[in-house]
């Protein structure tokens, strides 16, 4: 199975466009365009029932005490954890592609409800629903929202996006579910997986 877009190099950086946090003169970050990326795949398996997409980013920091803290930095040998952007399933058997902008467009300030998607998907919470608890933002983030990694981090961060073709029509994971749910959910179901990886990061430094 093969996993292409028209909006993403696989390996590159990714455009602004696709990301909830883009860098602006005068501040460190501003909301960005939040635009779900095209993605299209092919060669899918005989006997697929379902896709089911995820991306995550496995360079966030550990520790979120001195995230986007001004004097402070975030030392690229911290420790890392994964942040879910993205958790979509039960994309029908069909579906070969998510057209620009299809999935999401815009940062929904307490995050988006009802995103939408290929009829009879679902989507999941993204990890901003932790990030922005406690904050003005706090919510239930559903959908995609697109990177903004701390601009004081001296790490770049890596956004990978993986398709699973499944042989079910519909995973077995309760109302509110998240990435590390369906990851369990989808162990015996996946008959082929693709991936494709793009860089961003916010850091005026690494950007140079």
């Amino acid at each position: 199975m093969q996993l292409t877009s028209d909006d993403l190099i696989d390996g590159q950086a990714i455009p602004a466009r696709f990301a909830f946090g883009r860098l602006d003169q005068g501040q460190p970050m501003v909301f960005s365009d939040n635009v779900s990326p095209h993605l299209s795949w092919s060669d899918v398996p005989e006997g697929t029932k379902s896709f089911a997409l995820l991306c995550v980013d496995p360079d966030v920091p550990s520790v979120a005490d001195d995230v986007n803290q001004a004097g402070k930095v975030i030392p690229t040998d911290l420790a890392r954890v994964d942040f879910y952007h993205w958790v979509m399933i039960d994309v029908p058997s069909a579906v070969r592609e998510l057209p620009q902008g299809s999935c999401g467009q815009g940062v929904v300030e307490g995050g988006k409800t009802n995103p939408p998607g290929p009829e009879g998907s679902r989507q999941g919470m993204n990890n901003y629903t932790q990030f922005m608890a406690d904050s003005d933002l706090e919510g239930e983030y559903f959908g995609y929202d697109g990177p903004c990694p701390p601009w004081n981090d001296e790490r770049l961060h890596h956004y990978h996006f993986t398709l699973y073709a499944l042989d079910v029509a519909q995973l077995d994971v309760p109302q509110r579910f998240d990435g590390p749910t369906v990851i369990e959910a989808m162990q015996g179901h996946i008959l082929a997986q693709a991936s494709l990886m793009g860089s961003y990061t916010l850091n005026p430094d690494l950007n140079a």
